[in-house]
């Protein structure tokens, strides 16, 4: 089996050390090496644990044929367009199954008419992390409330909307709660 796991590792800018720290339980540097260049044989576990310490789905760390990469051909840095100094790839995103969409009809805020928005659906317990950051929360049957999270717990939100002179908005016992992860806009 092919693996990304140094592509990934690289893309996230982690040293192998940090990766080893970070894998449950911790191992060493020089195991995740191997298992990167294919001197020791990648099985699930490593690849959940290693998945795991890099904070993406064990899915995105093995090469699929179907699923098509987009070479790099330049970086847009200070000093503008340049060359990688190695090869990197971007690998097109795969939605989780906590995942919902928004497309954005009118502009509002920092988002275009025809975008489109990945949103992550979170459990009550993890509503706190909705906070000052854009998200969507179910209201009532069929209702919706989006913008920026000022305030969430399990059972309240407030939502200050994105357009202009907008009065916050808060929903007691929201059905659930999701942030805006991903931003898809055509050029």
């Amino acid at each position: 089996m092919q693996t990304r796991i140094r592509e990934v590792r690289k893309a996230k800018r982690l040293t192998l050390a940090e990766v080893a720290q970070r894998c449950d339980p911790p191992t060493t540097a020089q195991t995740i090496g191997r298992l990167e260049v294919g001197l020791r044989t990648v099985s699930v576990d490593w690849l959940n644990r290693i998945a795991g310490a890099l904070g993406v789905d064990a899915s995105d760390l093995v090469r699929v044929d179907e699923r098509p990469d987009v070479p790099v051909a330049a970086l847009l840095t200070a000093s503008g367009a340049e060359a990688p100094n190695r090869p990197m790839v971007l690998t097109p995103p795969r939605p989780a199954s906590d995942m919902l969409g928004l497309r954005v009809d009118v502009s509002q805020g920092d988002y275009r008419a025809g975008d489109d928005l990945w949103l992550q659906r979170l459990p009550p317990e993890r509503f706190s992390e909705a906070e000052h950051r854009d998200a969507l929360a179910a209201q009532g049957v069929g209702g919706f409330a989006f913008g920026r999270v000022l305030s969430a717990t399990p059972s309240a939100v407030t939502i200050l909307p994105l357009t202009p002179g907008g009065k916050p908005v808060t929903l007691a016992d929201p059905g659930w709660i999701a942030v805006a992860v991903r931003v898809v806009r055509t050029l």
